[in-house]
């Protein structure tokens, strides 16, 4: 006799439907979880057995077989304790049901209760795309399962109320969520409130409304890190898919809020120079995203660069081309959104005083070279904007009025972008930074002079071929804040000047 219930198991950022067969025979009184389970899956047979006790509900003294298809899915975490213990109580007649339009999933205490459990939005997106009606699990995920319209979404506190629900002795009501939208600007990091940098914040300006990367150079204290902060602020709300989009990241790396699930926010991330490549991009044993997929429509923040592991740094190649990444572990291969903007913060040498006019530079012509050393020409080659962040003069730090607010920029970035997202219709791409090569000519086209200015300048700062396309689309993107349909002169000589003097 067996008998099968069904849940969910997480694969990188998606999920896949696992049934959860019970069966039992004669033999000493112990269980048997097959189906590649991990650790944690397997202690799911000590924790099912004393929930069901505590429950007050009989759990067969005979030997049970507990079976996860399919068999060739590792299966990982907790996420199945519920469905075991149903499917336990139904293998042995204390409860008769069919459950086959329901997805059960949860962890649970040894008391009973549900715990809540990491990848609830992709299980739900499953479940709508299965055509599966309800869906059983923890108070604290109902939340975040109610953000995708569809399936019935019905939160239990215990297995004891789950039980009582299915027997029809004390209904559980379907759970409704509705988002409050919160547009709130942190106005610590509003840009009105960094004095002068007036070159700096125009860059971020420009990089924002085309989605460039951008590169900081300057002393400590310059203001580069507050700078990378407030980029946030100018950027426009995102929508409502992507969103989805972002939560769903989040929800696979267990960093969802329960009583506000929905990421409105654009995400900023600053990973510490001591991180590990796995961490940066991605990994373990079973892949899962790391800090470029939990930027995915925001901000990477790098500070002190050059202090990155050198593989970390490398490893940035692909999504910063692609705006995805590929872990490939024995286990599979997974393919992670990445699509942020790079920001990322230098001094000019170790003691960070190289060209500074108030402080003496103590490094050596070697050690300033091995420093800038450790980021790689074709990594420098994929950053669209180079700045330097100079000190403040003491006149400016003592000078009270305000600059320009967040809000007005976000105005005209947002304006930009409505522009291009227009313009890019036909080739489903959203900002400049995205066209490809064989688009430049039509969307970047210069007259005689603009031609002329970036013949030269090709010769002078020896452009490669990508600093050249990245030129382009920069200045596409400074007309584009201009509310100019062509590439004027003046746009190309702007975005010149966000080149480094000499590209490596």
């Amino acid at each position: 006799m067996s008998t099968k219930i069904y849940s969910a198991s997480i694969i990188g950022l998606d999920s896949v439907l696992v049934e959860v067969e019970a069966d039992i025979n004669n033999g000493l009184p112990r269980t048997h979880i097959v189906g590649l389970p991990d650790k944690a899956c397997q202690e799911a047979a000590e924790r099912v057995r004393s929930a069901v006790k505590n429950s007050g509900f009989y759990f067969p003294v005979r030997k049970l077989t507990v079976n996860l298809a399919p068999a060739d899915v590792r299966k990982e975490g907790p996420s199945f304790d519920l469905s075991m213990a149903i499917a336990v109580l139904c293998i042995s007649g204390q409860l008769e049901k069919d459950l086959s339009q329901s997805i059960f999933i949860g962890e649970l205490s040894l008391g009973g209760e549900l715990r809540p459990v990491n990848g609830i939005l992709p299980v739900v997106q499953l479940a709508r795309k299965k055509n599966i009606k309800n869906i059983f699990l923890p108070e604290k995920n109902a939340n975040e399962a109610c953000l995708v319209p569809g399936p019935n979404i019905y939160p239990c506190q215990s297995l004891y109320q789950l039980m009582r629900h299915l027997k029809k002795k004390e209904l559980i009501k379907a759970h409704k969520y509705v988002h409050k939208k919160k547009n709130k600007i942190d106005k610590s990091r509003d840009m009105a409130f960094i004095k002068g940098q007036e070159h700096a914040k125009r860059a971020l300006e420009v990089a924002a409304a085309g989605h460039h990367n951008i590169l900081m150079t300057g002393p400590p204290g310059s203001g580069k890190t507050l700078l990378s902060k407030s980029l946030t602020t100018i950027l426009p709300q995102m929508k409502l898919d992507n969103s989805l989009e972002v939560t769903k990241i989040y929800s696979v790396a267990g960093m969802v809020k329960s009583n506000n699930p929905l990421i409105t926010k654009r995400p900023f991330r600053s990973p510490h120079h001591t991180a590990s490549a796995a961490s940066i991009i991605g990994g373990g044993r079973v892949p899962r995203p790391g800090e470029v997929s939990l930027a995915h429509r925001g901000v990477l923040f790098l500070d002190e660069l050059p202090e990155f592991q050198r593989q970390v740094l490398e490893s940035l190649r692909q999504p910063l081309e692609d705006g995805e990444v590929t872990v490939a572990r024995v286990s599979g291969s997974m393919t992670f959104p990445a699509n942020f903007m790079l920001v990322a913060a230098l001094n000019p040498c170790p003691c960070g005083y190289y060209s500074d006019p108030s402080h003496e530079c103590t490094c050596s012509p070697s050690q300033i070279i091995r420093y800038r050393k450790k980021i790689s020409g074709p990594l420098l080659d994929r950053i669209d904007i180079h700045i330097e962040v100079p000190r403040l003069k003491t006149e400016k730090i003592l000078k009270k009025a305000k600059g320009e607010s967040s809000a007005a920029i976000k105005k005209r970035v947002k304006k930009a972008q409505s522009t291009q997202r227009q313009r890019f219709k036909k080739i489903k791409i959203k900002n400049n930074s995205e066209i490809p090569a064989r688009n430049i000519d039509q969307f970047c086209s210069l007259n005689e002079k603009g031609r002329q200015l970036i013949k030269n300048s090709t010769i002078q700062l020896n452009l490669s071929v990508r600093s050249y396309h990245k030129v382009l689309k920069i200045a596409r993107t400074i007309a584009d804040l201009d509310v100019s349909e062509k590439v004027e002169v003046k746009h190309l000589a702007e975005a010149l000047q966000y080149r480094p003097k000499m590209d490596n």
